[in-house]
């Protein structure tokens, strides 16, 4: 069955970084998109970025454009989020999820990203 484990998150100041990774098994990574989503204490469900299935197509939400890079590695079955400049409006709850921005499909159990001072 579709396995997705994200991990990096943690407390960080703002203006600080993060990498967050997501390992995925139980399926053909290389075939599907996939995609970052994140929930903010409160709020429901907000999509961030995702990345075609061989990486040569992204996307972001504003919020975080010029900040956040999305990259995959297919040998490697892993997604990743690089986090730059981070704000605390970024605090989180992310997820990573094999999926377009527009479907729906499986995620994971989540990592906390954390900024504050």
């Amino acid at each position: 069955q579709v396995q997705l484990v994200e991990s990096g998150g943690g407390l960080v100041q703002p203006g600080g970084s993060l990498r967050l990774s997501c390992a995925a098994s139980g399926f053909t990574f290389s075939l599907y998109p996939m995609t970052w989503l994140r929930q903010a204490p409160g709020k429901g469900l907000e999509w961030v970025s995702s990345i075609s299935s061989d990486g040569g197509s992204v996307s972001y939400v504003d919020s975080v454009k010029g900040r956040f890079t999305i990259s995959r590695d297919n040998a490697k079955n892993t997604l990743y989020l690089q986090m730059n400049n981070l704000k605390p409006e970024d605090t989180a709850v992310y997820y990573c999820a094999k999926r377009a921005r527009y479907t729906t499909g499986s995620r994971g159990q989540g990592t906390q990203v954390t900024v504050s001072s």
